[in-house]
Order: structure tokens, then C-alpha cells, then sequence
């Protein structure tokens, strides 16, 4: 599987997030959900995105001389962004095969060890490339790299628990309890989330959940609850609780389609605690970011 490839956007390295030590975060394309609030929407189509910085540009035509299609009918081909010198155009995804993937993971190898880090691996949605995903872990995991899959759980069963072997813990994005709500700000329901959530623990994987705190969407004193009240028989404790921020505005602008984050506001440190405080009171191990 070394030379199987898998289309990625970006990785991150020296992570404090996603996972506990020093991390190196592999950013995946692709994801069957759409969250209102999404601040990577450069993840979420299949295929290569072209971003465009306007402050960057310097109207030297050269983009437009090469392009085949004509701008205005563009087929993502990069030949604009090779054409660019002020690097005003980009592409957000390149393919890479396992074993060029896992190279370059290993130059962190060093800090793994020492702060008891590793990889993982993000989107997007890892599930939507997942023989990719789970030959990456495997191979990490060969190699001694402590391995972690966040996934918002919007995959079939077999295929998540078949990656999620290979995976030294789980993080799962959990956006919503009610059904309709989750449909409405993600465009899917629940059900099969849920059951896979139930599937991860019932199978004795490490789980930690994350859960995006978003004022007036998900932070209502039911919706806590009625989390509280799934993830407690399954034994679920921990609960990474993420507050929402608008930091990904820039990148819709750059892609040129619609924002909707604007219309979210970012919860207030006293309203993060009021939910922490909501959570720990059912016996939840509740850690704010993550």
C-alpha cells in the first residue's frame, strides 16, 4: 500500500491540539458533511480547490496567459498557480502516496518521542479516503508513531472500525444530539453518527469526544443533556468541549463562495463555563480546546 495515493491539503507540524504531545496533523480532502460553521471549507470537496488572495495579485496577466479554459471556466488544472510569482493563486491539495506521506511525518519523529505526541490524521473527513487513511496509520503505527483518526463518524461501520484498528485513539466530532438540528447546520442526520459512536466504544477503542460549542445552535441546556446522557452508558467520559471561532472567514472569500460564519457568534468565556460546569455535573471529564 506504500504506493497508494490520497489528496491532501495541508499538514501541520508542531501541534498542540488533535491529540496529546507535539503532533503532526496530516489535513485530508473531502467530507460527506457541510457545517454552517466549518472553518476549513478549502476540505471539503473531493478534488483540488483553487484559492485566490486578491491583496497578493499584482494584475500581471500571466495567469490568464496560460490558462486553457479561460478563468471565468475554471477546471482547477494549476497551471495558474504555477504561473503566478506572487503566489496570489493556490492550490489546496496535492497527492501523495503512503510512503511519501509517512517520510515526511517522520522528520517530527523526535518530538514524538520526547513529548509523547505523534500523528493525526484530519480533514475534511479521513473516511473519505479511507484505504488511504488506514494504510497511513498502519504504517505509522509500524514504525512506533502514536496514531490518532478524528473523524466526524459519517462513514459505514465496517469501514470506520476497519480504520479506526489502526488508530491508538479516536477523536470524534460529535455536532449535535437532535437529529433535525444536525441536519440543518450539516445537511445529514445523526443516526448513523450516533451508532457509529456507539459501535467505537462498545468495541473498547480510546474515544474523546469534541464537541464545537456554537451560541444559539448546540449550547442549549437540552442538547448538553441529552449528550450527557448518551455518552454516559457507553462509558464515554472525556469531552474535549471547542469553542466557536470565525478564524476561516478569510478562506471563503479566497474561494469565492459564501460565508456563513458570520452569522455565528463566539461564546464568551463566562457562557464556555456555564456549559463546562452543565457537562461536569453529569460526570464528564470536560477539557476546554483540544
Amino acid at each position: 500500500m506504500d504506493s497508494a495515493a490520497g489528496l491532501v491539503f495541508n499538514v501541520m507540524r508542531f501541534s498542540l491540539r488533535d491529540g496529546p504531545g507535539i503532533r503532526t496533523t496530516v489535513f485530508l480532502k473531502g467530507c460527506p458533511l457541510r457545517c454552517a460553521w466549518c472553518h476549513n471549507p478549502e476540505s471539503q470537496d473531493f478534488g483540488p480547490s483553487l484559492m485566490f488572495n486578491a491583496e497578493r495579485c499584482r494584475h500581471c496577466g500571466d495567469c490568464e496567459a496560460v490558462c486553457p479554459h479561460g478563468l471565468a471556466a475554471c477546471e482547477v488544472c494549476g497551471r495558474c498557480v504555477e504561473a503566478c510569482v506572487a503566489e496570489a493563486r493556490q492550490l489546496a491539495g496535492r497527492r501523495v502516496t503512503v510512503a511519501e506521506l509517512v517520510a515526511e511525518i517522520e522528520r517530527d519523529a523526535i518530538f514524538f518521542d520526547e513529548s509523547g505526541g505523534g500523528v493525526t490524521l484530519s480533514g475534511g473527513e479521513p473516511m473519505a479516503q479511507a484505504e488511504f487513511s488506514r494504510a497511513v496509520l498502519a504504517a505509522c503505527r509500524a514504525r512506533g508513531i502514536h496514531t490518532a483518526l478524528d473523524t466526524c463518524g459519517q462513514a459505514p461501520a465496517e469501514t470506520l472500525l476497519g480504520v479506526a484498528a489502526h488508530a491508538d485513539m479516536v477523536l470524534f466530532d460529535l455536532k449535535a444530539m437532535d437529529s433535525d438540528l444536525h441536519r440543518r447546520y450539516t445537511g445529514v442526520p445523526n443516526h448513523a453518527i450516533l451508532a457509529n459512536l456507539t459501535a467505537l466504544a462498545q468495541a473498547g477503542h480510546a474515544v474523546v469526544v469534541r464537541y464545537p460549542l456554537i451560541p444559539g445552535v448546540n449550547d442549549s441546556a437540552p442538547e448538553l443533556q441529552a449528550m450527557a446522557d448518551f455518552l454516559r452508558p457507553l462509558g464515554l467520559r472525556r469531552l474535549d468541549l471547542l469553542p466557536y471561532h470565525g478564524i476561516g472567514i478569510d478562506k471563503y472569500r479566497r474561494l469565492g463562495i459564501p460565508c456563513p460564519l458570520e452569522e455565528f457568534s463566539s461564546p464568551g468565556p463566562e457562557r464556555v463555563a456555564q456549559a463546562a460546569g452543565a457537562l461536569r455535573s453529569q460526570g464528564l471529564d470536560v477539557r476546554v480546546g483540544g
